[in-house]
């Protein structure tokens, strides 16, 4: 696949790296350059790696650069104080879907640190990561699965985009947790026997 990434931080240099290691054609850029060049590559699917204080501006500029485009979001709107940017709504992902309405936006990627990601693959006590997708569009929905699938990982369907606010709450959380608090925020859940399921 051709995967635009915008953005040159960590999270870009992680999946980029996993996802280049998988065998797909990878093209990265910033606000710095190239950011257009990168949205106009990911012909399959663009990355926004960027800070959510400048994603929504970054992405009503390409706007019709991204029109039909599978556009994952990994922003987490987190402030300072661990408290979530967005609360009240609407969620990150629903307010980058405004400012370009005519891509598919997938929510992924956004609960785990980097570090994770640099994983090869993120596997633990022999179990894959998870990874929780929030999307309505299927087409785009399954090329972000076979994104996750190729760093290691299990995609869970998460609902539509209008459940993105969750998991970016979630991501609040646990954020708050193990930096806020440096707990084990793994132990705050049981295993599926125990859900109640």
């Amino acid at each position: 696949m051709r995967v635009g990434i915008i953005g040159r931080g960590g999270m870009a240099d992680a999946l980029g790296t996993q996802w280049r290691r998988a065998g797909h054609e990878v093209v990265t850029g910033s606000r710095s350059g190239g950011m257009r060049e990168a949205a106009e590559a990911g012909t399959d699917a663009v990355l926004l790696a960027v800070p959510y204080e400048a994603v929504v501006d970054v992405v009503g500029g390409l706007a019709e650069v991204l029109a039909g485009k599978v556009l994952i979001d990994c922003t987490n709107p987190v402030g300072r104080d661990f408290g979530l940017l967005t609360a009240g709504g609407p969620a990150a992902a629903e307010r980058i879907a405004s400012a370009a309405p005519s891509a598919h936006v997938v929510k992924a990627f956004n609960l785990c640190h980097v570090d994770v990601w640099r994983l090869t693959p993120p596997v633990f006590d022999g179990r894959p990561l998870a990874v929780p997708l929030c999307g309505d569009d299927e087409g785009a929905l399954s090329v972000v699965r076979r994104l996750v699938r190729d760093l290691g990982c299990e995609p869970l369907h998460a609902g539509g985009l209008d459940g993105a606010g969750l998991l970016e709450a979630t991501a609040a959380l646990l954020i708050r947790l193990w930096v806020g608090e440096g707990a084990d925020a793994q132990a705050i859940s049981p295993p599926l026997a125990y859900s109640g399921v």
